[in-house]
């Protein structure tokens, strides 16, 4: 066979060749030489799973270098000799022949590509050119069809109308593709139970799917075991199974049905109520499921919406409820009509249908017979809500509203009416004719009164029955508006960014409505030519104002008076604090910088000019100082007091703490700005603590020394600083200076301004409570004067340091200067 193709081939290509131009041929027909053909192959067959035995021979090579030279050898190489698989192929070397040493498997290698040489069998050197040639293993059928999932399972519900089934096959076979050792068929062979028939629709050679026809009975058969076959056409045919397994899922069939045929209840005359009844159902499918859960509904008896139906999710009851009172006056039995489904639609298989046509049957139904029972009824207002006008602030004990009611089964003039709400206690009732009074002022600008300027008060009417009955009914009442409110500003405080903006706006806003309110008039409150200097209006009229400086203000807080008049010339006087200041991006004002000092090129230099100069006496001093010697000056107990007087200790100072003496010059009227704060001061000649000075003429000493002698003054001043205090005293030892500042005081506490004829002190109604501080009437002051004799001689210890005072001190030949 292998020979055959060869030949043919060559045929195919001279016929090719013959076409081409006449040319062509003429001028290559000299050129050609007639040669032998060199290489001879017998035909290779070799056949898949070949039993042998082994080795067999399976071709013989032929080459006619052979006829020229005996000293040759046949050589082979590729798959099967030299390359993987090893051992399946081998040569003869003297006489070509080719043997086969073991089955081949086709599925493993279809084809092996294999090269063949002569050699010199002294020199191994090549007599001719290679040949090479693919070996093609014959198939046989030794592979059955496999299916991709053996064993499969699948949900498939009740109410699946007949067609295909979601079990989708797939099968394959390992030999030969397009042959009938590949080609296979799909069938069922076995189903349990038989019905609905199921079937196999194969789509192509390796793919199929089941189909039934019929319908599924989830009651009868809840699971299905199908068993299909795929099969290859092969001599010998070979198959394999699968199994599927069918799991039938429940759905509704079945209708649910009233467990009984008429069912009755009770509800009370105008009383709803939850769960005043309940219906049970039965329904064959799986609980649980939305086959199985039922919905009920209202064919007819409720077409007023007095009732409502709902499903327990746990029993599948139905619960019926009031939801509307029914009037036993106008009904006293109902009859309601209710039908029940389920969730889910009811399936109903055609073959199995009576008709055919697989119509659903009609829902179950049954009828509820509802008695209403009388009960008292309330008493009824004619309206429910009452509109009452008035307006606010008028005088107590008039009539607001007189009520109408009745009652179907109450005596009307046994009824008693009751105030159930009244929130600002504003009115009271009349407990026999309801009449509601007012007791009290009513304030439109109230919390108590809504938005709408609407006071609202709620009544009840209460009859004689058992038990009795409240009927209700609300009052609404409007008050109107007066102007009894002045205008006043939304906020006294404003920021005016000193850095950024010379005005800001000021809101005012008035609790009365309209007309009685806004828009407003500003003006400032204070005819002072100072303030109008400052500040002015602009805009002066509507819901705010525009606060505008006249020129730069230092940074501070400035009070500003207005007045704020309201469409009805109602006048409101406020004041507003304008905090002048330095603002950052947000009208906010900044904190205080702070304080930091940077040290320049003259500052260092100084510092540098400084240790140099130090440096400087350093060495001068240690260069006059050179090989002198000091001796240490010894230091007694008592040394270091930085004191030569040591004055009686008068102990700690009074208790009381009696108010501060202010002693200032009288002014008028000004504007006084310390940078923080600004305000207006009132200052007078005759101040209130100057009052107060008559009760401060004399002194009192705890010590025995004599009156106006010497007045001495221990003052103390206390440094903290690297933890060291430093305490000086002062003394005024001039008798005649006291006694001028004693009298230059009284005689300003007398009134007798003679060096100020034209400021008169002002005297207040009442200077409040005096210090409660004892008199200083004791306190005196030595007169004898002090004595310093004992300066004259300090002792020993003081020698030296007189001596350092009066030029130097001769010691061992040292000097000290």
């Amino acid at each position: 066979m292998r020979t055959i193709s060869l030949l043919l081939l060559v045929a195919l290509a001279a016929t090719a060749e013959s076409h081409r131009g006449s040319h062509s041929r003429r001028g290559k027909r000299e050129l050609l030489v007639r040669s032998k053909r060199r290489w001879v192959l017998s035909t290779l067959e070799v056949t898949e799973e070949d039993p042998g035995p082994y080795p067999k021979k399976i071709s013989q090579m032929f080459n006619d270098k052979t006829d020229q030279t005996r000293n040759h050898k046949f050589k082979i190489s590729g798959m099967g000799v030299t390359e993987d698989p090893l051992g399946v192929f081998s040569i003869d070397e003297k006489d070509g022949t080719v043997f086969a040493h073991k089955p081949i498997d086709r599925e493993a290698h279809s084809l092996f590509h294999i090269k063949f040489d002569i050699l010199d069998k002294d020199t191994d050197e090549t007599i001719d050119k290679e040949l090479a040639f693919d070996v093609e293993i014959k198939d046989i059928n030794d592979n059955p069809p496999q299916f991709f999932r053996p064993q499969i399972t699948a949900s498939v519900k009740e109410n699946m109308p007949e067609g295909y089934l979601p079990v989708q096959l797939q099968a394959t076979d390992r030999d030969q593709q397009n042959t009938t050792n590949s080609e296979i068929t799909i069938r069922v062979i076995e189903q349990n139970p038989k019905e609905p028939k199921i079937e196999v629709d194969q789509i192509d050679g390796r793919m199929a799917q089941l189909t039934f026809n019929g319908c599924f009975d989830y009651d009868k058969e809840k699971n299905y075991k199908i068993v299909v076959e795929a099969k290859d056409h092969g001599k010998l045919p070979l198959s394999s199974t699968a199994v599927i397994t069918l799991k039938i899922v429940d759905t509704n069939t079945h209708l649910p049905t009233f467990k009984d045929k008429a069912y009755h209840g009770e509800v009370l005359e105008m009383v709803t109520s939850e769960n005043v009844l309940r219906v049970a159902v039965e329904d064959k499918d799986t609980p649980k499921t939305p086959g199985w859960r039922a919905k009920y509904f209202f064919i007819k008896g409720n077409e007023e919406g007095n009732y409502k139906i709902e499903t327990d999710p746990n029993t599948n009851e139905g619960i019926l409820s009031v939801i509307k009172g029914k009037d036993f006056e106008r009904t006293t039995l109902t009859t309601l009509q209710i039908g029940v489904e389920n969730e889910e639609p009811i399936f109903v298989c055609k073959n199995k249908a009576t008709n055919g046509a697989g119509t659903p049957p009609p829902a179950n139904s049954v009828n509820i017979t509802m008695k209403v029972i009388d009960v008292n009824d309330p008493p009824e207002f004619e309206k429910d809500v009452v509109d009452v006008y008035q307006k606010e602030e008028e005088e107590p004990g008039k009539v607001l509203f007189t009520p109408k009611v009745h009652d179907v089964d109450s005596d009307i003039s046994r009824i008693r009416y009751e105030l159930l709400d009244d929130p600002a206690d504003w009115v009271t009732i009349d407990k026999k004719t309801g009449q509601i009074i007012s007791s009290k002022k009513m304030d439109r600008e109230s919390s108590f009164v809504d938005g709408n300027s609407i006071y609202k008060i709620l009544i009840g009417a209460i009859d004689d029955g058992e038990p009795p009955a409240t009927g209700t009914c609300t009052v609404l009442v409007h008050l109107g508006d007066i102007n009894d409110n002045v205008p006043r500003l939304v906020s006294n405080d404003v920021i005016m960014c000193g850095n950024q903006v010379e005005k800001v706006m000021v809101t005012a806003n008035d609790s009365d409505a309209h007309p009685f309110s806004g828009p407003f008039v500003f003006s400032l409150g204070d005819d002072d030519e100072t303030l109008k200097q400052l500040w002015k209006l602009d805009p002066a009229l509507g819901e705010e104002c525009g606060l505008v400086s006249l020129k730069p203000l230092a940074y501070g807080v400035y009070s500003v008076p207005l007045v704020i008049q309201d469409q009805q010339s109602v006048l409101g006087h406020e004041t507003v604090e304008v905090t002048v200041c330095d603002c950052g991006e947000e009208e906010v004002c900044r904190g205080k910088l702070p304080l930091s000092s940077s040290l320049g090129s003259p500052g260092i230099g100084l510092i540098l000019a400084g240790l140099l100069l130090f440096l400087l006496l350093l060495l001068l001093f240690m260069c006059d100082c050179g090989g002198k010697e000091f001796k240490h000056m010894p230091m007694v107990q008592d040394e270091g007091n930085q004191t030569l007087i040591k004055y009686n200790q008068e102990g700690g100072g009074s208790e009381c703490k009696a108010e501060p003496t202010l002693l200032l010059t009288p002014t008028h009227n000004v504007v006084v700005t310390d940078g923080l704060k600004q305000g207006t001061m009132q200052a007078n000649s005759n101040m209130a603590s100057l009052g107060r000075q008559h009760q401060r003429e004399t002194f009192r000493s705890h010590g025995e020394l004599g009156m106006y002698s010497t007045w001495a003054t221990n003052r103390t001043n206390t440094y903290q600083g690297s933890s060291s205090r430093y305490q000086r005293s002062m003394s005024m030892r001039s008798n005649q200076h006291i006694a001028d500042h004693i009298d230059r005081r009284m005689y300003m506490i007398d009134g007798n301004h003679a060096d100020h004829p034209t400021y008169q002190p002002y005297e207040y109604a009442y200077e409040g409570q005096g210090s409660k501080c004892q008199s200083l009437d004791q306190l005196s002051f030595s007169n004898l004067g002090d004595d310093f004799q004992f300066l004259d001689d300090l002792g020993p210890k003081f020698k030296t340091l007189g001596g350092i005072c009066k030029g130097g001190v001769v010691s061992e030949g040292v000097v000290v200067a």
